[in-house]
């Protein structure tokens, strides 16, 4: 069956797109894109089967964030694991089933840890995490030496890097390494601005300045402005996550806030492509907390009924819809 007939047939019973006709909020993991939605679909219901379509699509991606974008898509569909072994049976140097199933294998291993700290879980799970990344890794790496090019092994490698905690300069050399292959890479900048704010002393001062130096560097317009805000997020859970605090609401964090988001989701050349909702949900949950309502609810009204589970999943791990709800109303009446 090719990728259109397939995308129809899924359409027509009416278990993709379901984004376009929601009278309330719930979260897409597909974030309005057809493409990602028919390439979950297919993961999720058709298993091996499925694969010449989901490469087809994987290689048609525009670039290397897109294809980072497909794949991250797949990433968190369970059951990958298991029929992406058969594909890589058949075609072990597939550089695309190589990258999927090594992103998988990263989404897997933080599924076997489960919601424990690194050095809380049993030992029998952080022996399958660990062995579920080195896995990854191994993949990653066949898949970046098959196709030099792409971002979206390195990216992956990030986020392998991050669970096996090889520390600070190997996050700097595989961010670099996404970046040099895809600069402006929205997801890659974002795991880099994460491992930053867990380095410990002064990281928090590394992580605003990072995130102020990338937006500036950035065309306006960029998704990349998101990582400021996202920054004032990380340093507000790392000093206890209160709702009721008081420090987000500080004129200087207002002021970054709102030159961030004029540089970025406000600005008229902000694009809706990709994972976009991110960046607004990521504003908004920051006005929010701020207190800055009049910032807050042109975001939630651009928004609409597009949260995604992070930030919100920061205020409520159970139900990150829930958050976004009590937020949006608390803002918007």
């Amino acid at each position: 069956m090719s990728w259109k007939s397939w995308m129809t047939v899924r359409q027509a019973q009416g278990d993709t797109f379901l984004w376009r006709r929601r009278a309330a909020p719930a979260i897409d993991f597909s974030y309005g894109d057809r493409r990602l939605a028919g390439v979950r679909a297919a993961a999720r219901h058709r298993g091996a089967a499925g694969w010449p379509a989901i490469r087809e699509q994987l290689a048609a991606a525009e670039d290397g964030e897109d294809l980072t974008f497909l794949v991250e898509g797949v990433q968190g569909v369970s059951g990958v694991e298991r029929w992406i072994e058969e594909v890589l049976h058949a075609a072990p140097g597939d550089a695309h089933a190589l990258l999927v199933s090594g992103a998988r294998h990263v989404g897997w291993a933080w599924h076997a840890r489960g919601r424990f700290a690194a050095g809380a879980a049993p030992e029998s799970q952080r022996t399958l995490f660990r062995e579920r990344l080195e896995t990854a890794q191994r993949r990653l790496f066949a898949a970046a030496e098959r196709e030099p090019a792409w971002a979206a092994p390195w990216y992956f490698l990030q986020l392998a890097g991050q669970g096996l905690e090889l520390g600070p300069q190997v996050a700097q050399e595989r961010f670099a390494a996404a970046c040099r292959r895809s600069p402006g890479h929205a997801a890659a900048h974002r795991q880099h601005l994460r491992q930053l704010a867990a380095q410990g002393d002064g990281a928090h001062e590394r992580t605003h300045a990072f995130a102020r130096a990338a937006m500036l560097d950035a065309p306006e317009g960029s998704r990349l402005g998101e990582l400021v805000a996202l920054a004032h997020l990380e340093e507000w859970r790392d000093r206890g996550g209160d709702p009721d605090s008081a420090w987000l609401g500080r004129p200087q964090v207002i002021e970054a806030l709102r030159e961030a988001a004029a540089h970025s989701v406000l600005h008229p050349a902000f694009g809706r492509r990709l994972d976009w909702p991110l960046a607004l949900n990521a504003f908004a949950m920051a006005f929010a907390l701020a207190g800055d309502h009049r910032s807050a609810a042109p975001l939630f009204r651009a928004l609409g009924n597009r949260p995604t589970e992070t930030p919100w999943i920061y205020l409520d791990a159970r139900s990150p819809l829930a958050a976004f709800r009590t937020w949006r109303a608390r803002v918007t009446g």
